[in-house]
């Protein structure tokens, strides 16, 4: 997209990857992504605050030379990863007297994973401050968003916050600012869901944080800008919190209709009691639906037939993943049938060790379901109800 004007002096250099599917060989790309980076022309020096994918880099160089960008000092890497610190050896090799600035910890990643020289760094601690003559770069470091090297940059005299990964969103789109509010928070919870969740509890301390600052505009390294901060602070706020709603996620598989007819009962069941609903058939799922639907879920229910002994292997999987989210769930259970025995339930609750959760008494069938089997996922629909104070 080039080059566009934030504020004066103060530049978006932002490429859209627009038919981009699949990042981290995980996380599908509904709407592409983009690369954000930002250029800052002061009175005495120019800085770039991260670069962009390698893939993206060749084009990047080009965009900043047709801009008239001869001089660089220095460049801020607030995080290590490929797709903001992809372009960074390229950089430095057109504009050699730049310096690297980030923090020990990124310097060291970088030094790992880029292969550059230890010469090219400086490094800065947390609420160290640059100055680029008339304009002030703070540093504030934010392990563990999500690497533990991550930090933030705070442009003092223009109230800008750049973010990085924080509030980004896979959205590739022409527009510079947020535009339409519904199709960003999507985006920016999608993003939170898949990449941000883990790390909830640390999320919650750095806005602690933040909110000090006086804070006119966001400027993530994905997704468009906020140029109403509130928005998405409040956004997160709500993300990052201990509450939940009485909302239930059930992730299922059926390989000859038992366990569908076990999950259809139930999700009328639990309709009738006056819980929002989500199923999941991990046949067709996109893994970013389910994990947005965890963030604000209270109970999830685990459907699988049993394969040999234990769960079906995309059960496995998609457990595996609700585990490494960490989503603030209260309750599980799990349903399922069974042909001739098994341990299914056993091996799916042994999966959840992340996670604290009530585990609320499996209803396990043998073969396709019957009326009293029936009766059994009415009194899970009752104990889920009670558990929420219904």
């Amino acid at each position: 997209m080039g080059v566009r004007e934030i504020k004066p002096r103060i530049y978006s250099v932002a490429l859209m990857d627009w038919d981009r599917r699949l990042f981290d060989g995980l996380i599908p790309l509904p709407n592409g992504t983009s690369y954000n980076s930002y250029l800052i022309k002061g009175s005495q020096r120019n800085v770039l605050i991260d670069t962009v994918d390698l893939s993206k880099g060749q084009e990047f160089i080009d965009i900043l030379k047709k801009q008239g960008i001869n001089r660089i000092d220095y460049v801020i890497a607030n995080h290590a990863e490929q797709d903001h610190s992809g372009a960074l050896s390229l950089v430095l090799e057109v504009y050699p007297n730049a310096k690297v600035i980030t923090n020990s910890k990124c310097q060291d990643m970088l030094m790992n994973l880029l292969l550059i020289p230890e010469s090219k760094f400086f490094t800065v601690k947390d609420e160290g401050t640059i100055s680029l003559g008339d304009k002030t770069l703070e540093f504030i470091l934010t392990p563990w968003v999500h690497w533990p090297e991550t930090m933030l940059t705070y442009l003092k005299e223009d109230k800008i916050l750049f973010t990085c990964d924080l509030f980004g969103s896979h959205l590739a789109t022409s527009y510079l600012w947020v535009s339409d509010e519904t199709k960003a928070y999507q985006s920016a919870k999608r993003y939170y869901a898949e990449i941000m969740m883990p790390f909830r509890k640390s999320i919650k301390k750095h806005l602690e944080r933040i909110e000090g600052l006086d804070i006119e505009i966001i400027a993530p390294s994905h997704g468009p800008i906020y140029n109403k901060p509130r928005f998405i602070l409040d956004a997160y706020k709500d993300w990052v919190s201990d509450e939940v709603r009485s909302e239930v996620v059930i992730s299922y598989i059926s390989m000859h209709g038992s366990t569908e007819k076990m999950v259809k009962y139930l999700v009328d069941a639990l309709i009738t009691r006056g819980f929002i609903v989500k199923p999941f058939n991990l046949t067709q799922t996109d893994v970013g639906e389910l994990a947005m639907a965890l963030v604000d879920a209270s109970t999830i229910i685990i459907a699988s037939p049993t394969v040999l002994v234990g769960p079906h292997p995309l059960v496995f999987y998609i457990t595996y993943l609700v585990n490494a989210l960490k989503p603030k769930l209260k309750f599980a259970s799990i349903i399922g049938s069974y042909g001739w025995g098994g341990k299914m339930a056993e091996q799916i609750i042994g999966l959840l060790n992340n996670l604290k959760l009530e585990i609320i008494e499996p209803v396990i069938v043998r073969g396709y379901p019957k009326g009293e089997d029936l009766k059994a996922l009415d009194r899970l629909a009752d104990e889920i109800q009670n558990k929420h104070g219904g």
